[in-house]
């Protein structure tokens, strides 16, 4: 005699669960890397200023309107993580950013602790920022529309 497997009736509830926390999960980690977008480019307006920042990007090597689209993108970006607007287009637009700065602290070292930063906290950022355009925005977006 063949008996076939019924699915408990507890599954559909356990993969529901699982589907919200997961979107719960995806979602902190969303408003998490906008906050810090958001947080940086902020520092480059208020502590470092605009003018202090450009400077920098200049003593670099870099010409001066990449400052102003490294700030523009990260308090944009930044905001638009926070709200789930275009998540996956935005975590990607910010990778570019975090690789800069990764190769302008390449120089100090692995330990983002060093004098003058290193190099793991920018990468470890960019490759969050691509597993967060894998999943998208999660829950609490201000519309799916623009997810």
């Amino acid at each position: 005699m063949q008996t076939t497997a019924t699915p408990l009736a507890a599954a559909p509830a356990q993969a529901q669960i699982q589907a919200q926390n997961q979107a719960h999960a995806t979602a902190l980690l969303r408003v998490s890397l906008g906050i810090m977008a958001l947080a940086h480019g902020l520092l480059k307006v208020f502590v470092f200023t605009v003018p202090g920042t450009v400077g920098f990007f200049e003593s670099l090597g870099l010409p001066p309107f990449i400052a102003y689209l490294t700030i523009l993108a990260e308090v944009g970006g930044g905001l638009a993580l926070v709200l789930g607007i275009y998540t996956r287009w935005v975590s990607l637009a910010l990778v570019p950013i975090l690789l800069g700065a990764a190769w302008a602290h390449a120089g100090n070292g692995w330990v983002f602790s060093n004098p003058g930063g290193g190099w793991e906290y920018p990468v470890f950022w960019a490759i969050a920022l691509l597993v967060q355009a894998g999943l998208g925005s999660g829950s609490f977006v201000v519309s799916r529309r623009f997810a």
